[in-house]
């Protein structure tokens, strides 16, 4: 998928930013250039019957409670994926997990869930399915993109450990 031609195709507008590949929120602090928009944290989890996947967006900083999280979604244990797992629902790498990876995911298995305090920013910042470049989306741009995708996101108090 060429999500700079989605994007463009979609009138959705974004700042680019390219760098080093960064694979944590931590490489990033020191690799990305600095730029507007709410750092971002994308976890990919699953619950423990495999039937159930959620793209989790948070602030960078935040350390989230997955024990919790599951009791909030009424689901049994959460796990992260596998980089197979990851692939096969989202086509992506690991350091590449991003909420512009819905464009792949077709078939509207996974559920966005987005913490609600993140969710206030007027923008964020987000791999273009890529971990060498960042884009800076206007959060009424993220909104229609994941409409466009045929998602709908949650907004929730995300649980966080200590």
């Amino acid at each position: 998928m060429d999500i700079y031609r989605f994007l463009d195709e979609h009138d959705i507008e974004y700042e680019r930013h390219d760098h080093p590949p960064v694979f944590t929120c931590e490489e990033a602090e020191r690799l990305v250039p600095p730029m507007p928009g709410a750092r971002t944290k994308n976890l990919f989890v699953y619950n423990k019957k495999e039937e159930r996947h959620f793209l989790v967006v948070v602030e960078c900083e935040t350390v989230v409670d997955l024990k919790s999280l599951a009791a909030k979604l009424s689901v049994n244990k959460l796990a992260l994926a596998s980089q197979e797992r990851l692939k096969r629902f989202l086509d992506l790498d690991p350091g590449a997990v991003t909420i512009l990876g819905l464009v792949n995911d077709v078939g509207g298995d996974v559920e966005v869930i987005m913490d609600e305090e993140l969710w206030e920013s007027d923008s964020f910042r987000c791999h273009p399915l890529v971990n060498t470049s960042s884009l800076v989306i206007a959060r009424e741009d993220i909104k229609r993109f994941i409409d466009i995708t045929g998602h709908r996101v949650r907004i929730l108090d995300i649980p966080r450990k200590g």
